[in-house]
């Protein structure tokens, strides 16, 4: 039986050690701050076999995201200035707002639903949505999608 892809967006924290670990030494590798495999593996800390199990599997978001649109989720009170500092964060990351979309609010707390163009001068994405998370009155950030 032929197993199909199927992709997530997780956080870092919640990743088993090995995974970061399998990142590490491919950046390792890309950046030759090692002369082999075996050099990485050994300064990371896992063996060869569990790098060449995972080592197609995972990536760091930001590397695949460039050019990409990105629809994001935000829950968050309705504050004067809120939408105004989160559109902000995209802004200063370089991103492309597409569009923007809030819900009227209930309760006191409102969905905001962005799309976003990561252009190749966008920072990086993972710490674009912490940020947009700091925010005193944002809930939650996440990925919806990405084309």
């Amino acid at each position: 039986m032929e197993e199909t892809a199927a992709y997530f967006v997780v956080k870092k924290r919640a990743l088993p050690e090995v995974l970061l670990k399998v990142v590490e030494v491919n950046r390792l590798l890309e950046t030759q701050k090692v002369s082999s495999v075996q050099d990485a593996v050994e300064r990371v800390g896992i063996s060869r076999s569990s790098y060449y199990k995972y080592k197609e599997d995972i990536f760091p978001f930001h590397d695949s995201a460039q050019g990409t649109t990105l629809t994001l989720s935000c829950r968050m009170d309705d504050e004067p200035g809120l939408l105004s500092d989160v559109l902000k964060v995209v802004a200063d990351f370089g991103a492309n707002i597409l569009t923007i979309h809030q819900t009227i609010p209930i309760n006191g707390i409102a969905s905001l639903s962005l799309s976003i163009q990561i252009l190749d001068t966008t920072g990086d994405v993972s710490e674009m949505i912490t940020e947009m998370e700091k925010r005193s009155g944002v809930h939650n950030v996440k990925v919806l999608g990405r084309e």
